[in-house]
């Protein structure tokens, strides 16, 4: 606990704190190819956009894909998107589909084939590795493994969600009630992640990036507030301030899975393992978090409460950085 303001510190100087720009996780590109007619596909392709500026990546189809119609762009909700019928002479077995750009950006691209006889293909292609070739279906057991890595990698990238969870480790000083928090945060976010991802509720995306950057401050002003003595509702209990505002992150979880597409036809499977990967990668972070917070207070004799002060104010300032550009975007 002492070390963990010269940690926030140190991360900060290093470039591992957020910016304005740094607003949310980085979104993966998205290369959808339904199976209308024997060798004939729908293809949707999608890239993070910024405005009407949008990331370096492009769609390179197997050589034996003739394009149809006309491609139609268009600009929606963040994302580039870009619309045409391919025909791919003796279909995609065996060819390769490659995404060029990724190895200047950081982020990855996610690709989905849905052939006529109603079997899947999903593949998580990576800077180092751009392209892969078209095996023609997948087993279950692929599917979910792709569909988990997402998940891990999206809360792990995801700065606004992780230091809601830091300044929960902070606030709270009794391990056991650190856990129930952080199970009623659990809890809470997978029930808005599956109600939102199946379609039962929903609420505009801008509006609830916007609450979770809040939801950032509001935790570090109780680490500033806390006072020895003090009962306060957030330390009191932690965990019902983590359900209701883990409620908004699941709007946030499911708003990121919607982007890089649920596939409706196994919908269950990739939203389980999806939310199975946030889980892991919320608890590995966790688990990292109070690990170098005992080593760091071993090594480095900073007053626990200043240091806790500190990490509060450099938490904030974190979350205003990105309160401030998610408020103006709700009027563009």
């Amino acid at each position: 606990m002492r070390f963990v303001a010269a940690l926030l510190a140190a991360l900060s100087l290093h470039g591992f704190l957020p910016t304005p720009a740094d607003a949310h996780e980085i979104r993966p590109a998205y290369l959808a190819m339904l199976e209308t007619a024997p060798d004939r596909f729908d293809v949707v392709w999608k890239v993070p956009a910024l405005g009407e500026m949008r990331l370096g990546l492009y769609a390179h189809l197997p050589a034996a894909c003739a394009d149809e119609t006309e491609h139609k762009r268009s600009i929606q909700d963040g994302a580039y998107l870009e619309r045409w019928t391919v025909t791919c002479e003796g279909g995609l077995n065996g060819s390769q589909i490659e995404i060029t750009g990724l190895k200047s950006t950081m982020t990855d691209a996610l690709v989905r084939i849905e052939y006529g006889n109603g079997s899947t293909e999903v593949v998580r292609l990576l800077p180092d590795v751009p392209f892969f070739a078209v095996a023609g279906a997948q087993t279950t057991s692929e599917v979910a493994r792709t569909y988990f890595l997402l998940g891990v990698d999206h809360i792990l990238s995801g700065l606004d969600h992780l230091l809601f969870v830091l300044a929960l480790i902070l606030l709270i000083r009794d391990r056991w009630m650190l856990v129930k928090t952080v199970t009623a945060f659990t809890i809470a976010h997978s029930i808005t992640l599956a109600g939102a991802s199946l379609g039962y509720f929903s609420l505009p995306q801008k509006p609830v990036e916007a609450t979770i950057a809040l939801s950032i401050a509001f935790v570090a002003s109780e680490l500033i507030k806390m006072k020895p003595g003090e009962n306060r509702l957030s330390a009191t209990y932690p965990w019902v301030v983590a359900f209701a505002f883990g409620l908004l992150h699941g709007f946030g979880f499911a708003g990121a899975l919607k982007e890089i597409g649920l596939p409706q036809s196994d919908v269950p499977l990739s939203l389980l393992t999806f939310n199975l990967g946030v889980e892991t990668g919320q608890l590995i972070f966790v688990a990292a978090a109070l690990m170098l917070i005992r080593i760091a207070g071993v090594i480095v004799a900073i007053p626990a409460t200043l240091a806790r002060m500190a990490a509060a104010y450099m938490i904030g300032t974190a979350a205003l950085l990105w309160l401030v550009p998610r408020i103006a975007s709700l009027t563009s």
